[in-house]
């Protein structure tokens, strides 16, 4: 019993570990992104590696975060959920604080720290997506239930919505809303409610793109961008030229052409072009299947998680696998003509140290939540072999004191004379004995 209690004692001490696909996923597409913003920025300045010195610099300050992140226990974060969403707030309305605001091309979105600008939005999405797992794991029955609980969340991120509207910064806007949709959707929302809310919503978007000229360009142009190859047209044309010369195999790497200085923001908004003119329609297929499998086992991992009552845990999942996945299809959309024009980079390959950053420690989250999810599946797999055994062990007491008292009782027959027992009693007892 000493023993059995020992390891029930040592159950707390097992640990977990981080999942294989997720880590490699993610490390091979941060390892690609520093290659690629290589070649794609070499002819960008006079110092051939300067966006590539200052890239590594910010990838190696998201590993650090990312690490921190893995190691800290997800309960600890969720205590303080609602400091998260003030802290969504404040980020916003900081840019707006003269000397601490920074503008860049009319857009009011970054914080100078000094050294560098920090885009404080990149912050908002991590802080967010945690904040409403949070809620949805508070008020998981009522937002299936109610339309207060369910409307809260879009009520905050309205709120957020109208903060970055002020900077302008239209598709992160559209980025959080997205998310926030999907998540109340797989937290327990029925369609059917969520559904008012978006057709109240469109109107005011489309209003938004129509009173502003410039959004009206982008559509515009995105219709046709050869009318105004070199207006309003200018970086899709160039994109689609950098796409079409790839064909299958690629020009080869660092053979770009339309990096040199025809392709703006070629290391940044545009760098799946360059990949696919360098690297081909094979190259762009594993980029995308890399994307595949990152968001696949993250929604595999959120799954598992609700099913062990990880609500959490799966919720984070779930809203990170939203955050890559809705972000690298705009992306990759807006380079191939698909979706109108917007500055949003690709996860973990783009140049851009806020977007880099805080990638990696949505990363780093999410393979905490596999470390967590891991461990929580070993233990209960060693509970399940503790607890048979401990069951054994308290039932054998019970056990002996019956076959005790069996074999008083045939021994009080014997000498009684019922022999005609004694041949099939005495060998059971033998091997009992």
């Amino acid at each position: 019993m000493d023993d059995y209690s020992r390891q029930a004692t040592r159950l707390e001490a097992i640990g977990g570990s981080y999942d294989k696909w997720l880590l490699g996923a993610a490390v091979t597409l941060a390892s690609i992104g520093i290659v690629m913003v290589a070649s794609s920025s070499i002819a960008l300045t006079q110092s051939p590696f300067y966006y590539l010195t200052r890239h590594l610099v910010f990838i190696g300050i998201g590993v650090i975060l990312a690490m921190v992140t893995m190691r800290v226990e997800l309960k600890e974060i969720e205590k303080y959920n609602q400091l998260l969403l003030l802290g969504c707030f404040a980020l916003l309305i900081v840019v707006f604080i003269p000397g601490l605001g920074s503008s860049v091309n009319g857009a009011r979105r970054w914080v100078n720290l000094g050294v560098s600008k920090f885009q404080t939005v990149e912050a908002v999405k991590v802080l967010y997506i945690v904040w409403l797992s949070s809620y949805l794991v508070r008020f998981r029955d009522e937002v299936n239930a109610t339309w207060q609980a369910m409307l809260k969340p879009v009520g905050v991120v309205g709120l957020l919505v109208g903060l970055l509207l002020m900077q302008p910064d239209f598709g992160s806007s559209m980025l959080l809303l997205g998310i926030t949709i999907c998540m109340l959707v797989l937290g327990g929302a029925q369609i059917t409610r969520i559904i008012l809310p978006v057709l109240l919503l469109l109107p005011g978007l489309v209003l938004l793109v129509i009173f502003e000229p410039y959004r009206m360009r982008r559509v515009t142009s995105f219709m046709d961008p050869w009318q105004d190859q070199l207006g309003s047209g200018y970086q899709l044309s160039n994109a689609l030229m950098a796409i079409g010369r790839g064909e299958w195999t690629g020009v080869g790497l660092g053979a770009s052409i339309q990096k040199l200085n025809y392709l703006p923001e070629s290391h940044t908004d545009f760098i799946f072009s360059v990949i696919a003119e360098e690297l081909g329609f094979i190259g762009v297929c594993g980029i995308i299947s890399l994307y595949v499998l990152l968001v696949g086992r993250a929604f595999w991992l959120g799954m598992r998680c609700i099913e062990m009552r990880r609500h959490f845990a799966g919720y984070i999942a779930f809203g990170i696998a939203l955050w890559i996945s809705l972000q690298t299809f705009v992306s990759i959309g807006v380079n191939l003509g698909i979706l109108p024009t917007k500055g949003l980079t690709l996860p973990l390959i783009s140049s851009g140290g806020s977007s880099v950053m805080m990638t990696c420690v949505a990363m780093g989250l999410l393979l905490r939540v596999s470390y967590e999810y891991n461990r929580a599946v070993r233990r209960q797999e060693v509970r399940d072999d503790i607890e048979p055994m401990v069951e054994d062990v308290e039932q054998a007491p019970a056990a002996a004191q019956a076959a005790t008292s069996v074999a008083s009782a045939m021994q009080g027959s014997t000498a009684r004379g019922t022999s005609r027992m004694q041949p099939r009693v005495e060998p059971t007892f033998g091997r009992i004995a």
